[in-house]
């Protein structure tokens, strides 16, 4: 039997799909917490939201999760698709860590749905956006696989830092009631 590659056409329509399921969903995250729209908490709930899960300082923390899942709307469209992609995998790790004590599935709370969007986020980084994308229409200027490596490195360290510094919950809740 012959294996046949997918083709050129096929890859990218399958891009194209990954990065507008990834990216939208992102976005949607990402404006609840900024916004509030689609029924999220809003910005001042979000860092209050930081503060019990012992994120510090927790407005600038709602921030940076914030504006890293909006920046899913890059990604649906493909522009800086690799930089954008490599936002959302590092705020998927620190929210997969948050949920990581409810175990895997997401109807106990679990990890489930930050690792998918986090690591197809990963994959994004890597493979870039494909030929149906607003990088591919301005020549993929800044698209290139050591940008993505690169991209994904350091998004991949900084969430790692930022998880470390992250005080356990428990211990947070007790900070908040000792003040």
């Amino acid at each position: 039997m012959t294996r046949r590659r997918t083709s050129g056409k096929a890859l990218d329509a399958g891009l194209l799909t990954l990065r507008v399921a990834v990216g939208a969903t992102l976005f949607a995250h990402g404006a609840q917490k900024l916004t509030g729209w689609f029924g999220g908490p809003g910005l001042e709930q979000t860092a209050a939201g930081m503060q019990q899960m012992g994120f510090t300082p927790a407005k600038l923390s709602a921030v940076t999760a914030g504006v890293s899942e909006a920046a899913g709307g890059l990604i649906a469209v493909g522009a800086g698709t690799r930089v954008a992609s490599a936002a959302g995998a590092a705020a998927m790790l620190a929210a997969s860590d948050v949920h990581r004590p409810n175990g895997f599935f997401a109807q106990n709370g679990g990890l489930e749905l930050p690792a998918v969007l986090g690591v197809a986020s990963a994959a994004l980084t890597l493979t870039g956006p494909g030929r149906y994308s607003i990088d591919e229409a301005i020549g993929h200027r800044y698209d290139h696989e050591r940008y993505g490596v690169a991209a994904l490195a350091a998004a991949l360290v900084t969430a790692a830092v930022v998880l470390r510094r992250r005080r356990p919950a428990t211990q947070a809740a007790g900070d908040t009631a000792q003040a």
